[in-house]
């Protein structure tokens, strides 16, 4: 059986282009579940926008993102019910609480959850008691939090995170490595980018976007 015979999510000779300077062109890799991928390559490679891409936020000037086999444009109910995308910047609105704030991203998704689910959620991203705090008064770090707790409520099989680690002290860059042990434990598989280094205790797949 072939690798992309089991495969989630392929991408067939992908090309970027930005202001007329090609980023990468020829880029296709697969992924599977339980597998996770590092994208890797210096400032201004493409790595944001290959995620867009992956994300179905942005098209690609050449080449496909298929998802079981389907070209994601005409897989989306499914894709999009499947796969979450949290990007480098927090999406958090200053004038709605850390429970809102959640509340407004599961609707993206047309997601409903109890009001203990989301309580239970931000003890384990360290957000207890949090629930009707502001967002002006979170810090970056505890924003960053904020969407690990949506992802643990997104109840998706694939996730894609645009620097994840940003704005996150040591204890939350081990929250960020467990979160992904576990997901992969569990058959999920992940897709990101970062800049600090990530020491996970298993295989992972790699893209470096400085060679394509």
């Amino acid at each position: 059986m072939s690798e992309n015979s089991t495969a989630l999510l392929t991408t067939e000779n992908l090309e970027c282009t930005r202001d007329d300077r090609r980023l990468f062109n020829g880029l296709s890799f697969s992924l599977a579940s339980s597998e996770v991928l590092q994208i890797e390559g210096p400032n201004g490679s493409g790595k944001t926008s290959l995620l867009r891409i992956l994300s179905g936020l942005r098209r690609a000037d050449e080449g496909s993102v298929k998802w079981r086999g389907v070209e994601i444009q005409h897989a989306r109910d499914d894709y999009y019910s499947s796969m979450v995308y949290i990007g480098h910047l927090p999406c958090i609105k200053n004038d709605l609480t850390t429970l809102e704030n959640i509340r407004v991203l599961l609707d993206t998704r047309s997601q409903s959850v109890s009001s203990s689910e989301v309580e239970q959620a931000l003890a384990s991203v360290g957000l207890a008691g949090f629930e009707d705090v502001a967002g002006k008064a979170l810090s970056s770090g505890q924003r960053r939090r904020v969407l690990l707790a949506f992802l643990l409520l997104a109840d998706a099989k694939l996730w894609i995170l645009d620097e994840p680690l940003t704005a996150l002290d040591v204890k939350g860059v081990d929250l960020v490595e467990s979160m992904i042990l576990e997901h992969r434990e569990n058959g999920g598989s992940v897709i990101f980018t970062t800049h600090h280094g990530m020491q996970l205790p298993c295989e992972m797949k790699s893209v470096d976007l400085g060679k394509c």
